[in-house]
């Protein structure tokens, strides 16, 4: 029986450990004091485990190097994943947008129903410790070194450290040095699913104000439209944030011009949203401008569609121009924002880049560059858009890394 050293106590990590163990003995390597630290915190401490789509359909919401994970994700499914859990014990649900969370809202039932697992599987789990180095010889690890000097020797390695998203549950990226030092190449490391930091200084206007059912577009600087998604936002006190933020986020570059563009009435075109506003206007018509678009708009956001529209707000509704009402139209189908830029990756959900995926098997997440080194979850260069999808590929990949391991 090999001994299989897995490090990092992630969803990846926890996944790999009950799977090798199934054949090989296994040590878990954590350096919090718990584990799941970042899964503890994911959807909003509900843990969207997975989503409900069918599996061929994830590829789409899957920007960063999707065919690298048609192994592991057809490997070991989202139905693979909602099932294990319920055999478990833990019941699903599933929520708008196909996500899958706990029927207990509550992100602690799917950790305590994986570290059962892993002490069924007579996994050795070591908390509050952290590997300081990877001692390897001629294309091959053969232990751990410890911060407290410890050696721990195994036969084969599997790296499940994260990304360096949310440090605070210590994804520090360490496993993106350790796997530099032993020769893979490591994509530019970027925020991903974070929030958007906006120049227009009004927006800090509307912090707290929360939109469903609207259109988020991302044009470059060239005026192209590279991001369009409906769903839900929300204002903060630096731009904006909420779902359909954190999936346009990918598509922003640094140092590059980006706007946002706000539909507020998607569901209806030009000639009927004149026709809502016409109706509206019909039923204030003796009323000042401003006391005129309640039914239309959240209170908050009418001060700043006034200002914007250029009508003045004691203007009688009685008295605006047909060529306001179409400016005011074009407005609503057409909130422009200046993009000044992404939050910190400190604040990303999770980490675009990381190790090559050109350097790893895809059909055994096996090292092409050391020969008993396995990769797993956020660590790799992959990443997906919010919605369950970023779980479900470390679960898949730490699956098939955790039941390839050891294969000739």
């Amino acid at each position: 029986m090999a001994k299989v050293i897995v490090i990092g106590g992630g969803p990846a990590g926890m996944m790999a450990a009950i799977t090798a163990a199934e054949k090989h003995k296994v040590t878990l390597i954590e350096k919090n004091d718990k584990l799941g630290k970042k899964l503890f915190i994911t959807g909003k401490g509900r843990c969207n485990v997975t989503n409900g789509k069918d599996i061929g359909e994830f590829f789409d919401y899957i920007p960063g190097n999707s065919q690298f994970l048609y192994s592991s994700l057809y490997t070991f499914t989202n139905e693979n994943v909602m099932n294990f859990f319920e055999k478990l014990g833990v019941k699903l649900k599933v929520e708008r947008g196909d996500r899958v969370f706990p029927e207990s809202d509550k992100s602690s039932d799917i950790i305590r129903a994986l570290e059962k697992e892993l002490i069924k599987k007579n996994v050795e789990i070591l908390l509050n410790s952290e590997v300081e180095e990877i001692i390897e010889n001629n294309k091959e690890i053969s232990s751990v070194k410890l911060k407290n000097d410890k050696i721990i020797k195994g036969d084969y390695f599997i790296m499940t450290t994260g990304g360096i998203s949310y440090p605070q549950t210590g994804s520090t990226g360490d496993g993106y040095k350790f796997a530099k030092k032993l020769g893979h190449c490591i994509i530019d490391l970027k925020p991903s699913l974070v929030p958007l930091e906006i120049e227009d200084s009004w927006v800090k206007d509307l912090q707290g104000l929360s939109l469903k059912n609207v259109e988020l577009s991302i044009k470059n600087s060239k005026g192209k439209t590279i991001y369009s998604e409906f769903g839900e936002m929300l204002f903060t006190h630096f731009g904006i944030s909420g779902p359909i933020v954190l999936s346009a986020s990918r598509f922003v570059k640094e140092k590059e011009s980006f706007h946002a563009i706000i539909n507020l009435k998607p569901a209806l075109n030009e000639e009927e949203l004149d026709k809502r506003i016409q109706k509206d206007f019909a039923k204030y018509i003796n009323k000042d401008f401003k006391n005129s678009l309640e039914d239309l708009l959240p209170k908050k956001l009418i001060d700043i569609i006034i200002k914007l529209s250029n009508i003045p707000e004691n203007k009688k509704v009685n008295s605006i121009t047909k060529e306001e009402r179409k400016n005011l139209v074009n407005l609503l189908h057409n909130l422009t924002l200046k993009v000044k830029g992404l939050r910190p990756i400190a604040e990303a959900i999770v980490t675009s880049g990381g190790v090559c995926v050109k350097e790893v098997d895809p059909s055994t997440m096996k090292s092409k560059i050391i020969n008993n080194l396995y990769f797993a979850g956020e660590v790799l260069d992959v990443d997906a858009y919010t919605g369950g999808y970023n779980i479900q590929i470390a679960f898949s990949t730490g699956y098939l890394a955790g039941t390839m391991v050891g294969e000739k």
